[in-house]
């Protein structure tokens, strides 16, 4: 009878392993490993992310506590000036290549946004990663203090990041938008706030057939050249085709925009969009907006679950190694609720993993468990196998 393996190693499973495989030896990273290799060290982070370890010395005492239930991983005892080294030096781009890979997978299996038109969905926004700067200062955001900043193209389609991008704190979005070209396929939507308005660059999506919606700020100058449409839909207030007035604008984008004003009730204020789709109806260009909002509950999800807010190492490779692992973490469980079709969260779908990481159980039988039948689980005793100094 073949015996099973835990829930960590089923996990693993799910790694492309060619491809790691082949994103370590394009950035060679075993080329100075004697025996703690870029595998080793990408299942400590993950283990480290699961398990929700603050320091380096609570994975090493974790792992030596399941030395009975990791031999099969092929870790060994792993000392925590190990694995800071290899956060130090080992190339983050490894785990940033696996990230995509894992993403690729993932895009087949998710579903659809919610709005009716077929157009790939997709938001724009970055979010702040605080940090101290005596302990990061090449992470210098402030006078007194550090920061990364992470940029983020969200994918509506099974809320999904699609593109990352990892900057200094100090790093502007629109900055970052021109020196990285983010995959917006033609035909696409994508919604930015007034932080990405800058039209040379929307423009530029014009030209690649990429809509866009976007607010627009206090002090825009347009002039009105017609009516769109008759304002239909609630809370639409206007609906209109404007051009640009000053010269600097017109060379910037020389074409039409259109411009819709829309009233929240919930706000209780007039908010204006600007947008290049003249298709779609007013009250759906303001609902691309107002969807945009879940990009920031992706950002505040990753800051509460994920370990990226306090870090095993000072060093930016270090750093960097951290958020891409946590990234890849965050596609795996993505990964196993669309292909078993989880009919609960993501939140409990961690919780659930990380309550039984070293259970010998097949992962679908955790999965198909209901709340009540999961809180009633009795896991099996550890066993302690330390090996105490002078033996």
């Amino acid at each position: 009878m073949t015996q099973v393996g835990t829930i960590f190693s089923e996990l693993l499973k799910l790694v492309p392993r060619y491809h790691f495989d082949k994103a370590v030896n394009s950035h060679q990273g075993d080329r100075y490993a004697k025996s703690f290799t870029t595998w080793k060290q990408f299942i400590t982070l993950l283990y480290s992310q699961i398990t929700r370890k603050d320091s380096l010395r609570e994975i090493e005492t974790g792992l030596l506590a399941q030395s009975s239930r990791c031999y099969h991983l092929g870790l060994t005892r792993v000392c925590r000036s190990t694995l800071a080294d290899a956060n130090n030096r080992r190339d983050y781009r490894i785990f940033e290549t696996l990230f995509y890979h894992l993403l690729g997978r993932c895009k087949s299996l998710t579903p659809k946004h919610k709005f009716r038109f077929k157009n790939p969905l997709y938001s724009i926004d970055a979010s702040t990663i605080d940090l101290c700067l005596s302990s990061f200062p090449w992470a210098k955001f402030r006078k007194t203090k550090g920061a990364i900043k992470l940029h983020c193209q969200y994918d509506h389609s099974g809320a999904l990041p699609s593109f990352l991008v990892i900057t200094d704190g100090k790093r502007h979005e629109a900055r970052v938008m021109k020196e990285h070209t983010f995959p917006l396929t033609p035909d696409s939507i994508v919604s930015v706030d007034r932080g990405y308005l800058d039209f040379k660059w929307l423009y530029s999506l014009t030209v690649s057939r990429v809509s866009f919606v976007t607010r627009a700020k206090k002090n825009f100058n347009y002039e009105v050249t017609g009516q769109h449409k008759e304002p239909k839909g609630k809370g639409v207030l206007r609906d209109e085709t404007v051009c640009m007035v000053n010269y600097s604008s017109t060379q910037d984008y020389p074409d039409t925009l259109r411009r819709v004003e829309f009233y929240d009730e919930e706000k209780k204020k007039i908010l204006v969009f600007l947008t290049n789709n003249f298709k779609l109806a007013a009250s759906t260009i303001a609902g691309i907006y107002k969807s945009r909002w879940q990009i920031e509950l992706f950002f505040k999800w990753i800051k509460q679950n994920l370990k990226i807010k306090s870090f095993l190492g000072s060093s930016k490779n270090a750093v960097m190694t951290q958020v891409w692992v946590a990234m890849c973490y965050y596609l795996l469980l993505s990964y196993i609720k669309y292909q078993t079709r989880f009919g609960h969260s993501l939140l409990y779908l961690s919780r659930v993993i990380r309550e039984t990481l070293m259970d010998q159980r097949a992962l679908i039988d955790i999965l198909t468990l209901s709340l009540v039948r999961f809180e009633k689980i009795e896991t099996e005793p550890i066993q302690l196998q330390i090996t105490f100094p002078g033996q």
